[in-house]
């Protein structure tokens, strides 16, 4: 049972809530009797539930909403160099969540900006790593590649490229893209087609194209990984 939506009282906006024409996101109270499903947060269905979630994680505590993406995450994870803030971070991981990315990997600064995430990482999984050595190190651990996207010299283009199940794509920093060090560690580096003037594109928005490439590749929406 999901109530319908209702409109979120003066003064009640949480650091979750997004805007969504005339009425805000959410639900009100649970109606009628509490259900005893442990999933369900008690404090929620009291109080209504303002977060920023699909309508079937209503009233769910954060916890059980991460183990349930955790039962269908898929192999693919997103890694972004971040040696000065890079603000495209949030996004990133929001776009991660979206996607239902294994992890996303932070490498260099341990700080991020998170506002642009929308709270997305409270479900997301978010690891450190120190330098992209550290980086590599993992990867060849778990056994994946780890593919640099970048428009550089000798790219190849990610549109003609079989992108494999298990791998990381890695993102440089906004501006001055892949670095030195992140190009000796990938196995492969991928362009994004582009036809205008501009040499590259935003960091967080070459994050999502290529995550979309990944899902065009391996998910069929509706099916039993959609």
């Amino acid at each position: 049972m999901t109530p319908a939506r209702s409109r979120l009282p003066l003064g009640t906006v949480s650091e979750e809530t997004v805007p969504d024409g005339p009425e805000l996101p959410g639900v009100g109270p649970w109606p009628g009797p509490r259900p005893d499903d442990p999933r369900y947060d008690p404090d929620l269905l009291a109080r209504g539930d303002r977060r920023n979630v699909v309508d079937r994680y209503r009233y769910w505590s954060n916890e059980a909403i991460v183990a349930d993406l955790d039962r269908r995450r898929h192999p693919f994870h997103v890694a972004i160099e971040n040696w000065q803030h890079d603000f495209n971070i949030g996004s990133v991981v929001r776009t991660a969540n979206a996607f239902l990315a294994a992890e996303v990997h932070i490498v260099g600064r341990r700080r991020w900006n998170r506002r642009g995430a929308m709270v997305t990482d409270r479900y997301q999984h978010v690891r450190h790593h120190a330098d992209l050595a550290a980086l590599a190190a993992w990867a060849r651990a778990e056994g994946v590649p780890v593919i640099g996207i970048d428009n550089l010299p000798g790219a190849v283009p990610l549109e003609t490229f079989d992108l494999p199940r298990a791998c990381v794509l890695l993102f440089g920093q906004e501006g001055p893209g892949l670095s030195e060090a992140a190009r000796e560690h990938v196995t492969a580096v991928l362009s994004i087609a582009q036809f205008g003037s501009t040499r590259s594109i935003n960091a967080g928005a070459a994050a999502a194209i290529a995550m979309h490439a990944w899902i065009r590749r391996h998910v069929v929406p509706g099916g039993a990984d959609g």
